[in-house]
């Protein structure tokens, strides 16, 4: 007979409290970031008796899922890029659509140069800590209209031992004039129209000022096209994320200001318009 108190029972046993939601796969994963295993390490340890201190973990941590509260908040960190990056009530969670972005400005921009960068709205870091980590001859400012958002932001810094200017801004209002090569944003984008079919989770418990914009989720993009040109060098790119249904909107608001740019709409892994790149 098979004990009882192994990792695998713990996890059956748990998966019981909660709702059809969430599957095996989702509370595993629970345990997997929590004690930082990857998929063999789990099947490894499966059989193991769980300790009484992860068994009292794995109880708390359900009851805060059973409430919606993301597993990313419950256990401290996402991945993003190949790094671990602390977050919390005061962040987004950083999403694999974000990475694209990162990887299209790694693409097209020059390696051994040192660009200077501009990541507006950086809430974790994760956009321009992982271009300095990956490029650490360019030079980058992060910045965000949150000081406890840009506290997370250090403390990411911090672990990925890189070195960034950190600025509290809104969008520009705090950003003396220089010129960067790249300006990159990942802007609230939501409109308060779309509340209503979003995850509980996000709508719950992800910081409201980094998600919903005014004017149907565009105002932030009309803010930052408004003041870009006294910001980016004469030959410099931006690189935007957008929601799914504004390639078109964002695309003629950066027009309006940079009629000699090329804007290109790009889109994510399922085939949504997710990136507008200035070039």
């Amino acid at each position: 007979m098979k004990p009882t108190n192994t990792y695998e029972a713990a996890l059956k046993k748990a998966l019981l409290f909660l709702d059809n939601r969430y599957t095996f796969a989702d509370v595993r994963y629970l345990l997997m970031q929590y004690k930082h295993w990857n998929l063999t390490d789990y099947l490894v340890h499966q059989q193991d008796i769980i300790s009484q201190k992860d068994s009292q973990w794995l109880q708390t941590a359900i009851k805060k899922m059973c409430d919606d509260y993301p597993i990313q908040y419950i256990v401290g960190y996402e991945n993003f890029y190949g790094e671990d990056f602390i977050v919390n009530e005061h962040t987004l969670i950083p999403r694999p659509e974000t990475e694209l972005l990162v990887e299209q400005i790694l693409m097209n921009e020059c390696a051994d140069k040192p660009l200077k960068v501009l990541d507006l709205g950086t809430g974790t870091g994760a956009i321009g800590l992982t271009l300095k980590k990956q490029r650490p001859c360019w030079q980058v400012t992060i910045s965000d209209i949150d000081a406890n958002t840009l506290k997370v932001a250090r403390l990411n810094a911090e672990k990925l031992d890189v070195q960034v200017q950190m600025i509290c801004s809104d969008v520009f209002n705090r950003i003396e004039y220089q010129s960067f090569d790249i300006i990159v944003s990942n802007p609230p984008y939501i409109a308060q129209e779309e509340r209503e079919v979003m995850d509980e989770s996000v709508k719950k418990y992800e910081p409201k000022k980094a998600l919903f914009a005014a004017n149907d989720g565009l105002a932030i993009y009309q803010k930052i096209a408004q003041q870009a040109p006294h910001y980016l060098t004469k030959n410099g790119h931006i690189y935007l994320e957008i929601g799914y249904l504004q390639g078109k909107k964002v695309s003629t608001i950066f027009q309006n200001y940079f009629p000699d740019k090329k804007i290109e709409v790009l889109q994510d892994y399922s085939h949504c318009d997710r990136m507008i790149i200035l070039q």
